[in-house]
């Protein structure tokens, strides 16, 4: 490659690798949402679910991601960004599409003929209870497979962003694949259930299992681009010489030897003696229960509180207005940082602290959602939007602060330790939430708090929950590493 003479002009491949990432994210948020946009209208009449029965499905596949990712960094570290993502994805596209078999091996177990005619057994009869054990435990193995493979994507993304970017600029790279979360689940409620409907209205199965194939089919197709467009910066034939000069700009990052291969210098067991990796766990788990009970409980709280179901012209509406704020206002949250680096001249670790802090204070807008919801459902859509926004631009930060302290060869260790301590305060959160909005709503007017009864009273104690966790979850981590301090290989 000829030496740079200051004429020749940077190529930008590292922001086609933000493209694969961005769609690899928004694959992976759909993949998991096919089940939660069918059970109800779709799965559940032919085996006779119960909502406890979707509980039970939802709380082990949490259980499962939260120890999986215990792992999948290391992994990932050990394979090497490349083959471990495909991997990953190609486990968790398999797991997806795995559930459409699900109908037709409860047929046979149970030994039916028919679809139909296990959906016409009686109600509350022994063989119901038959066939709707069978059918969770199917269920429960195509979780598993989906979670494992799922639990790669974040430790071989953070990866990748950092092969790819200096400090200063990977929050605002993880800001920009990290919407993919919210795209996701913007365009799921939009498809997943027109796709079900369409293929149950032509006698293709129950429709649920087409949204399951085609959706899971997706990551197959993406593993195809990133075998043919994926190599180490050093080593791709797509960045020139001023590109690799960017990318390679921070001081205490040297340069790879050409055609050496990375290992894993950390091991596993003494990433838990550095206070960063707790600092990172804190952040995790008082962060990542809150977005995913925003995403799980958003459409059941403009039904349950407004009587706008999400199927409904306004329900979607609501759920669109309030993913767009996130995803719109969430990238800018990747840039700050960036600016203070470049234009106060801050260490990107302090820039990206500062920028923690004030989009901590944005999820304290969750406190006015359930007291605005008394004047429009609107105001609660774009408060929980507001909120939504404040977390994906913590977590772009949050990740990237991973790259900030470890050495590259162990980012997707950390990083999948880190969301396992997410998946664990995923699974308490809902849980949580779901067995007090059962216990207040009914306790009735004998359940109150802050002037709000019943199951708006849940809400509101979940809403305040949410508010303060960013605020405590910076403390910690302010307190566990107070200053800046890299761990050497």
């Amino acid at each position: 490659m000829k030496k740079d003479t200051g004429k020749e002009l940077m190529t930008n491949w590292r922001w086609w690798m933000v493209v694969l990432l961005f769609v690899a994210t928004t694959v992976n948020y759909m993949d998991r949402q096919v089940l939660s946009l069918t059970w109800k209208d779709f799965i559940a009449p032919e085996f006779h679910w119960t909502d406890n029965d979707y509980g039970t499905i939802t709380a082990f596949f949490s259980i499962i991601y939260a120890i999986c990712m215990l792992f999948a960094g290391k992994f990932v570290d050990w394979m090497g960004t490349k083959k471990g993502y495909l991997w990953a994805i190609g486990v968790w596209s398999f797991g997806a599409v795995i559930h459409a078999a699900c109908g037709w091996a409860t047929m046979h177990i149970e030994g039916y003929e028919s679809v139909q005619a296990m959906a016409a057994v009686e109600a509350g009869s022994a063989a119901a209870l038959g066939i709707a054990s069978v059918s969770v435990w199917l269920f429960l193995a195509a979780r598993a497979i989906l979670a494992l493979g799922e639990a790669g994507n974040f430790p071989a993304a953070i990866k990748t962003t950092a092969e790819y970017f200096p400090k200063k600029d990977r929050a605002f790279a993880t800001s920009i694949f990290n919407a993919g979360a919210s795209v996701g689940a913007l365009i799921a409620p939009a498809t997943i259930p027109l796709l079900a409907q369409f293929f149950k209205d032509r006698g293709i199965g129950g429709g649920w299992e087409m949204a399951f194939i085609i959706i899971g089919a997706l990551g197959f197709i993406w593993m195809g681009f990133w075998v043919f467009m994926y190599e180490k910066p050093h080593m791709s034939k797509h960045v020139n010489a001023v590109e690799l000069a960017y990318i390679q700009q921070d001081e205490d990052e040297p340069a790879p030897v050409e055609g050496a291969e990375e290992k894993s210098s950390i091991p596993f067991l003494k990433c838990f003696t550095y206070r960063q990796t707790w600092s990172f766990i804190a952040g995790k788990f008082f962060t990542d229960g809150v977005w995913w009970f925003y995403l799980f409980w958003a459409p059941a709280y403009f039904s349950d509180q407004f009587g706008y179901k999400s199927s409904s012209g306004m329900g979607m509406a609501l759920i669109v207005t309030l993913y767009a704020i996130v995803t719109v206002i969430s990238i800018f949250g990747g840039y700050l940082p960036k600016y203070f680096v470049e234009k106060k001249n801050m260490h990107p670790y302090s820039g990206r602290m500062l920028a923690m802090l004030i989009f901590a204070f944005f999820p304290l807008f969750a406190l006015f959602a359930q007291p605005m919801g008394q004047f429009s459902a609107w105001w609660p859509a774009i408060i929980i939007g507001l909120a939504g926004a404040g977390h994906q631009a913590w977590s772009a930060n949050l990740f990237s602060t991973v790259g900030d302290m470890f050495p590259k060869s162990a980012i997707a260790t950390i990083t999948g330790i880190g969301g396992m301590a997410g998946g664990v305060s995923s699974f308490l959160i809902n849980k949580g939430a779901g067995m007090l909005f059962t216990y207040s709503e009914n306790a009735g007017a004998a359940f109150s708090f802050l002037g709000f009864e019943g199951k708006e009273a849940g809400y509101m104690i979940v809403f305040c929950i949410c508010a303060v966790a960013y605020l405590i979850a910076w403390a910690v981590m302010k307190m566990l590493v107070p200053k800046y301090k890299k761990i050497e290989e």
